[in-house]
């Protein structure tokens, strides 16, 4: 079975809820989230800080999960966050494993 990271890029408004959403997600088994600054992104919908910084402040979450699950994941996230800024890019898992 193949595997896919799903990496979504997350305005800090809304980490906790997606966060929320992919614990209560069967297709969601592991994942990790981090702070990132986000470039590229339209400027209107910067802070005055980020305005400043060239940046904007998000959240990045990476997901692995089987590339059979991750449509209906991807629709779920696309029902609960629409307009929220959500960004996110699909890149396949070529080796994954646990060192024990």
């Amino acid at each position: 079975m193949s595997e896919l990271c799903l990496t979504l890029l997350c305005p800090p408004a809304v980490e906790e809820k997606l966060l929320d959403v992919l614990l209560m997600s069967p297709n969601a088994t592991v994942f990790t989230s981090t702070a990132a600054a986000a470039h590229g992104l339209p400027r209107g919908s910067f802070n005055q800080t980020e305005r400043v910084l060239g940046r904007a402040f998000a959240t990045q979450v990476q997901v692995i999960l089987p590339d059979a699950d991750h449509a209906a994941l991807l629709e779920l996230i696309q029902q609960q966050f629409a307009g929220a800024g959500l960004r996110y890019w699909v890149t396949p898992v070529f080796e994954a494993g646990e060192i024990a």
